[in-house]
């Protein structure tokens, strides 16, 4: 057996280690020029991915689950290639008027996005306007800012919303539908303690008067008529899905400490916590039900665990005392955690699906937190209809060393940590990922994503987040660490991840990995150090996911043996489409090699690896370079070609600190790119006589036209003498 441990010292620390000095590797490369995405000026082009799309979304009906999978109503599978939408910064605007409206949503599909989540419409409508817009603002979204309730729709931004999701529909773009994310209550509410609490997470799932107000919310937005679409929302076959809850578990505040109920009028607020009287009404719900799941008998033997009298009513348990606290003990408070979760989100499902009518797909809520073991939450939401999951890959939250290429740590990638996730016979979306702004390594993050994501066969990707531009308010910068509307690398890559993974370019894995968790296994990983993230399932090798599908087979039953594959070097797919290579000297690189798809990910200068229709021979140490067929013909045939070019992004007179790890000055606008130059090689091209290259600028507008050169092994082509992060490829035969 080959430990977990044993893994991180011959595959994570060397690499790590590479990555100690990025500013030696990035800060010193090529000067940034200015490129700019203007979604409003954006030209139709043979760029766009749009035939990926069936306008408009819902025509033959509800998606639904079979098999393990999402399915259009005929049987087909479907997956989702999403963003998430709000409206954080300048310039932006969650439900934006009319015109914009019909701007974003023809950009989307334009993207190849076929589904988008809807975050934070929860929250109240700002009084700003467009023309006085502060740096950064919340959300305005379709509650009453004005009301003394937080119970209030805004008909303004309701009308902003319906026009919204007709314009999506129209389009071929599904919505998903978040209940519960950014609520604020207020005195005429009627909640206890409304004024600290927050937006409350975890005591949605247990104070009755909380749990109340989302499915007044719930009714008044599921059963609103959208005059655009003459349907409500409860029977609109475009809506997908809907999600009861936001990275929103009371398991995840009891593993975090954060049931200290030392919330309290001019406290100083650490991280989350609970009033002492929710924390009161917590306890008082676990007395209660540990009389009705055990005997008198089992009762006595715990209060012996606990040091309690006969009778004595029993206590939360702090995280500091986990390891110390007796199993039996231990497991029945686990277990009070999970009847709280599961039977809040059946509740709501039931409200939702048999007082409501609802007929879209249910999601309870998100396993989002890496240090923290998984498989406790699965017990309730692998209960609803898809089971969900949301990663970044450093976030911004992390103040300490960041800005490390995920290539250099292929163990706890993205795609690692999304696989511990995912359950054999249950439909798997991802509903919020990124690499955050600033990185000097973004390029690798949707590659990576759209390549593991079709490979593990999961049924829904959203990146977070794009964010709707306001006509004439608006600046050519990217605002926050999260919105890609106006970041000119991953705008490129959107089209490119689409045909990855929508169009399942990248074949999934040929044998899948199922395992098992005995009830000790899962209620013990609530106590395991976090050196065992992030599958928390000692004796797991964590390269496994890259070379094969994993999944769950079940929850509570005889566990897993354990596993004996050794690792390799590449780490490479067991369709032979994806290889990791993994070097200290060279660092990191993915290779995806697919009939119609092939792409060089990392440290493609210093690796030299190629596939078998791309080479490259570029002056610039990091970088992501896809190349993808646009004519659904194999890349030896193919007559149109979609390549993408990117590396490094930063807005003008950006300054970093001097770790290199966040802006000490965010900058303004234009962005500025890191413009890929060199020279390419198409190999087998079947029948050519010419190859001409059309970069296009920030709005899918040509920029001139060159001639690639036939040489003895293939077509060699010139990229980077214009600023571009996107050219289209004619074949001529």
């Amino acid at each position: 057996m080959v430990s977990t441990r044993w893994l991180s010292l011959v595959l994570v620390l060397p690499l790590c280690s590479f990555a100690q000095s990025p500013e030696a590797t990035q800060a010193s490369g090529p000067a940034l020029q200015p490129f700019v995405v203007n979604h409003e000026l954006r030209a139709d082009s043979n760029a766009d991915v749009r035939f990926l799309l069936s306008a408009p979304a819902g025509q033959q009906g509800f998606i639904r689950a079979s098999d393990g999978h999402l399915v259009t109503p005929d049987g087909k599978r479907f997956r989702m290639w999403g963003v998430n939408m709000t409206g954080w910064t300048k310039g932006s605007a969650l439900l934006p008027d009319k015109r914009d409206a019909e701007i974003a949503a023809r950009s989307l599909a334009q993207l190849g996005v076929n589904c988008v989540r809807f975050q934070f419409l929860d929250l109240t409508r700002q009084q700003q306007h467009s023309t006085d817009l502060p740096t950064t603002y919340t959300p305005s979204g379709l509650l009453d800012g004005n009301a003394e309730t937080s119970q209030v729709m805004d008909a303004g931004q309701f009308d902003r919303f319906d026009y919204l999701v007709a314009q999506l529909k129209a389009n071929g773009i599904y919505v998903d539908l978040n209940l519960n994310v950014g609520r604020r209550y207020k005195k005429g509410d009627q909640v206890h303690d409304y004024d600290l609490i927050g937006v409350a997470k975890a005591i949605t799932q247990f104070d009755p008067r909380l749990i109340q107000l989302q499915k007044d919310y719930a009714r008044q937005l599921l059963t609103h008529l959208n005059p655009y679409t003459k349907t409500e929302y409860r029977y609109e076959p475009a809506i997908a899905i809907v999600e009861i809850v936001n990275e929103n578990s009371v398991l995840e505040f009891w593993q975090r400490n954060w049931f200290r109920g030392k919330l309290t009028p001019g406290s100083t607020p650490f991280q989350l916590d609970l009033t002492p009287y929710h924390k009161a009404l917590l306890t008082q719900l676990y007395n209660d039900w540990l009389k009705t799941a055990y005997s008198p008998a089992e009762l006595d033997h715990l209060r012996s665990l606990a040091g309690l009298s006969a009778g004595a009513p029993f206590s939360l348990t702090q995280r500091q005392d986990f390891d110390k606290s007796p199993k039996d003990l231990f497991y029945a408070e686990a277990r009070f955690y999970t009847h709280i979760e599961a039977s809040f989100l059946e509740e709501m499902r039931s409200y939702l699906k048999q007082t409501l009518g609802v007929k879209s797909l249910i999601i309870g809520t998100n396993d989002h937190t890496y240090f923290i073991p998984g498989m406790p939450l699965l017990r309730s939401t692998s209960q609803m209809d898809i089971v969900d999951a949301h990663v970044y890959w450093q976030h911004p939250a992390i103040t300490g060393r960041r800005n490390t290429p995920m290539l250099d740590d292929p163990l706890h990638s993205i795609a690692v940590r999304l696989t511990r996730s995912t359950l054999a016979n249950k439909p798997f979306t991802v509903s919020e990922v990124n690499e955050p702004f600033p990185s000097d390594y973004e390029a690798e993050m949707i590659p990576i994503l759209a390549a593991y994501g079709a490979f593990q066969d999961w049924d829904g990707i959203f990146i977070y987040t794009f964010e709707p531009k306001v006509t004439g308010s608006w600046e050519a910068v990217i605002g926050d660490h999260f919105d890609l509307a106006e970041d000119p690398v991953k705008i490129a890559q959107m089209p490119a991840g689409a045909l990855l993974f929508l169009r399942h370019d990248v074949d999934a894995a040929r044998k899948t990995i199922e395992r098992t968790y005995s009830t000790e296994q899962i209620n013990e990983s609530l106590r395991l150090p976090q050196s065992e993230m992030p599958y928390y399932t000692p004796g797991f090798p964590l390269w496994l996911p890259l070379e094969h599908g994993s999944r769950i087979r079940c929850l509570d039953c005889e566990p897993t043996e354990t596993f004996h594959e050794e690792p390799q070097n590449p780490i490479r797919s067991d369709t032979g489409q994806l290889a990791w290579y993994t070097s200290e000297a060279k660092g990191g690189l993915l290779a995806i090699d697919t009939e119609r798809s092939t792409g060089l990910i990392g440290f493609v200068r210093d690796n030299g690896i190629a596939t078998s229709h791309l080479s490259a021979d570029v002056q610039n140490k990091f970088c992501a370079l896809t190349l993808s067929s646009l004519d659904t013909k194999p890349l030896s045939q193919s007559s149109l070609m979609l390549l993408t070019a990117t590396g490094r992004v930063e807005n003008t007179n950006a300054v970093w600190n001097a770790r290199r790890t966040m802006l000490d000055v965010w900058g303004t606008a234009p962005t500025r790119i890191e413009v890929i130059k060199g020279w390419l090689l198409l190999k087998q091209l079947e029948g050519a006589v010419g190859v001409l290259v059309t970069p296009l600028d920030g709005s899918s507008k040509p920029l001139g036209e060159v001639r690639g050169r036939l040489v003895e092994t293939g077509w060699e082509i010139p990229i980077g003498d214009q600023p571009a992060t996107t050219y289209l490829i004619r074949i001529v035969r």
